[in-house]
């Protein structure tokens, strides 16, 4: 069974999942940032592809981004440090990015090396839904691997519905219009997080100005769980022991 199939049959509420970008603060840090997660309790993980243009973050993630590939972070070299897939570890891995380096790779060799390399998922932001189903669905099926779908406050209902039948996963719900990393009055948005519970049959986690114990919890009141990443990638940057910084901030979060 996909990790990610059996996550969200095990567990329906309070999902932690944390986002840091592939190659960031250092540029073989992914193992040891994945490793670290798993063993501190978070529920599931999302590897940032970097990309030069990313449009939808906010400045910490883009700093992130520019960072990485200034290490030399790369797609090839992102699939090679999650090799072998005794990496593949207990918990769900979904690999989060933007289209153009997915398509440059190659969409089936890319599906196929996340198969191999124990990832269960992916987020394409903008790579829209008409487009993966009539010209890569067909891909990420061969390979069993979960396409999530993004939605935000302006998403129809006509548009809801739609993605809720295509999705085999949870669904990512932007809380706001803003970037990532922007402060996020989730209060503001009680009728848009009723409006997906009452319009979709799958779980959602909200994204997108959830930062911290408070915002996550505030979060999970309205939805299955919430996905944490600029305030991560903050505390990461900050100086000390890598397992360390990332044990207090989950511990933080959690108890």
């Amino acid at each position: 069974m996909n990790k990610l199939d059996r996550l969200l049959k095990n567990k329906t509420t309070n999902l932690l999942s944390i986002y840091f970008t592939a190659g960031y603060p250092k540029l073989n840090d992914t193992k040891e940032i994945i490793d670290a997660l798993e063993a501190n309790g978070a529920d599931l993980i999302e590897i940032g592809i970097p990309f030069s243009d990313p449009v939808a973050d906010g400045p910490v993630i883009q700093f992130s981004n520019s960072a990485a590939l200034e290490n030399g972070m790369s797609l090839k070299k992102l699939f090679e440090q999650l090799m072998p897939k005794n990496n593949e570890g207990r918990i769900p891995k979904i690999m989060m990015g933007y289209f153009n380096p997915i398509f440059q790779f190659g969409v089936e060799k890319f599906c196929k090396e996340c198969n191999t390399s124990g990832i269960d998922g992916v987020i394409i932001p903008d790579l829209p839904l008409d487009e993966f189903e009539s010209s890569y669905k067909s891909i990420f099926n061969k390979y069993n691997i979960h396409f999530i779908f993004l939605v935000t406050p302006q998403t129809s209902v006509k548009r809801l519905m739609k993605i809720d039948n295509a999705s085999t996963s949870f669904i990512y719900a932007v809380s706001t219009n803003s970037t990532t990393g922007g402060v996020a009055d989730f209060k503001a948005q009680e009728e848009y997080f009723k409006c997906l519970k009452d319009t979709i049959s799958k779980p959602f986690l909200i994204g997108f100005g959830v930062k911290n114990k408070s915002t996550f919890h505030s979060a999970c009141n309205y939805a299955n769980g919430a996905i944490i990443g600029s305030s991560f990638i903050t505390a990461i940057a900050e100086t000390g022991e890598l397992k360390e910084k990332i044990r207090n901030f989950i511990h933080q979060i959690k108890n």
